[in-house]
């Protein structure tokens, strides 16, 4: 059994104008690979491929392509800004204390007592 011969496929000349690879003019010389870094490339269609596959409409999956990053984004901004807070709070709460058992004397060290029975009252 003998193979088929190769059919011509369609390539774009360094002009910008298309051809079949078997009428290429003399003159033309097959540029090299372009290499593509990693930052470059396209982003992976798979999930985009499947959904569509399953029956879901090109707009969802669209939306979904859009703001799918975009939502991460922003849950990843307000954690951010959540823990920043939650730090802040620490600290100042940490200062206060610090601060009303040095300057307080025997008020402050009282008072510290009162807060920390009352504490071990409420986990009981």
């Amino acid at each position: 059994m003998e193979s088929l011969p190769e059919l011509p496929h369609v390539v774009q000349l360094p002009d910008g104008t298309h051809t079949y690879s078997n009428q290429l003019p003399a003159t033309y010389q097959p540029a090299a690979p372009q290499v593509v870094h990693v930052h470059q490339a396209p982003p992976d269609r798979t999930v985009a491929r499947l959904a569509l596959g399953s029956g879901v409409g090109a707009g969802a999956v669209a939306a979904g392509v859009y703001f799918g990053p975009l939502l991460v984004g922003a849950l990843t901004a307000i954690a951010a800004n959540l823990a920043l807070l939650a730090f802040l709070a620490v600290a100042m709460a940490w200062g206060v204390v610090t601060v009303v058992k040095t300057v307080g004397g025997t008020h402050g060290k009282a008072a510290a007592k009162t807060v920390a029975r009352t504490r071990r009252g409420r986990r009981r």
